[in-house]
């Protein structure tokens, strides 16, 4: 019983001070534009030129596979 009484209080002052932080981000701006910034990230204004060949000689020929074989 004298667990619930440390407890109790301690859990709800966690969920306040929770509440606190999250109405600070929201007067700070921390939630104005999530989705842009993280475009501007991945996005380059210039993205580099890709180069390679039509065909790829490592890759496995699955017609000559054996399925008795396993891998």
């Amino acid at each position: 019983m004298t667990h619930l009484l440390f407890l109790i209080p301690l859990s709800i002052g966690m969920g306040l001070i929770g509440l606190a932080a999250f109405y600070w981000a929201l007067r700070n701006d921390q939630f104005d534009d999530p989705e842009g910034s993280a475009w501007r990230i991945i996005a380059p204004e210039n993205p580099p030129e890709t180069k390679g060949t039509p065909d790829d000689d490592l890759a496995p020929d699955t017609q000559d596979r054996d399925p008795r074989s396993g891998l």
